[in-house]
């Protein structure tokens, strides 16, 4: 192992831990808070999720074996099995990516028939393509036995080794793999999210004329709290196009260069480096541990959950979805408990 193979190492194991970590974390949220269960879009993360885990405990280690052993660290059977899982998976993520950007374009631009457009019903149609979009590339490849140990990336994937035979076949596969995951994925996620975008901005101005308004009436207002006011719509405008460019930027970073370098493969005659493989690999592996803080994590309901689970643990009280629920009850009967006095007495008296 050289330099770069051991740093490669390190940055494999440090996304293995980073990813187990944080979906274990979703995952708790979604078994303890109903109400995160209740959300149509909590089946998308948790069949992301889920793809994340079998991801980081299939395909990641065998990766690091390979690197720390420079070879196939499995038999030829064993090897197949993980590539089917690393088509499957990559492609059933990335397809939920897509779902999970267009529950948000019909909620925020639909806001009062999302109910009624997004069902539970609806939200399990849409996974069942995925997993039927993902099975077809993931059997065809394994059936065609265009599967096998990559020491480009050191990983168990589609080979180009494995399809000699079937030079136009597998480039024609490859290609409609790719088009049909990351290429429509993209173009998902950037129409969904720039009309939210687009959406989010003209309320911002909305809120922002009015503001404007209200501060040219406070005559007497204080200078400090007009200050206040005016940040408060910079920091408003922003937080929208961080959010927008978090989503589409975090995909493009870690599927790009891997697509890039898969076309390159098919098509270009000369060797590629394989450090570059591998940390095209790397970076893929990546979005497995980016998604949960994406997705989940940093929204103020995870937050909340996680700090509550916290208390739980550290006071030692017992973890159950009934005390979260008796909780969230509790909290919405105080709510509407709070009601204005009403006068009982007769008009006149």
């Amino acid at each position: 192992m050289d330099a770069v193979d051991v740093i490669a190492s390190v940055l494999i194991l440090g996304i293995i831990i980073v990813s187990l970590l944080s979906n274990v974390v979703v995952l708790i949220c979604f078994m303890y808070n109903p109400d995160i269960r209740k959300q149509v879009p909590g089946l998308f993360i948790l069949n992301l999720t889920f793809c994340n885990l079998l991801l980081s405990v299939s395909n990641m280690p065998l990766t690091l074996v390979g690197l720390i052993t420079t070879g196939n660290p499995g038999g030829s059977g064993f090897c197949q099995i993980v590539g089917f899982l690393d088509t499957f998976l990559t492609t059933n993520s990335m397809l939920s990516m897509a779902a999970l950007s267009i529950d948000r374009w019909v909620a925020v631009v639909f806001p009062l028939s999302y109910h009624s457009r997004i069902r539970h019903r609806d939200a399990v149609i849409a996974l069942g393509y995925t997993w039927i979009h993902s099975l077809c590339f993931s059997t065809v490849a394994t059936c065609c036995s265009w599967v096998g140990y990559h020491h480009l990336y050191a990983s168990c994937t589609l080979c180009n080794a494995r399809a000699k035979g079937a030079g136009t076949q597998f480039v024609i596969f490859t290609v409609a793999l790719h088009s049909l995951t990351f290429l429509l994925a993209l173009i998902v996620l950037c129409v969904t999210y720039l009309k939210v975008l687009k959406v989010a901005r003209f309320h911002c101005k909305r809120i922002d004329v009015i503001t404007m308004q209200t501060l040219v009436l406070l005559v007497d207002i204080h200078p400090s709290v007009r200050e206040k006011c005016l940040d408060e719509q910079k920091r408003r405008r922003l937080r929208a196009t961080k959010k927008i460019s978090t989503f589409i930027g975090t995909f493009v970073i870690c599927f790009t260069p891997y697509v890039i370098t898969r076309m390159v493969e098919l098509f270009s005659p000369g060797p590629i480096s394989p450090h570059w493989g591998v940390l095209s690999k790397c970076l893929a592996y990546s979005k497995a541990a980016s998604d949960p803080f994406v997705y989940s994590l940093l929204r103020h309901q995870y937050r909340k959950t996680c700090s509550l689970l916290a208390n739980k643990v550290l006071k030692r009280s017992p973890l159950t979805s009934s005390s979260l629920m008796m909780e969230n009850n509790a909290r919405r009967n105080t709510t509407n408990n709070v009601q204005p006095p009403t006068n009982n007495n007769p008009p006149g008296q």
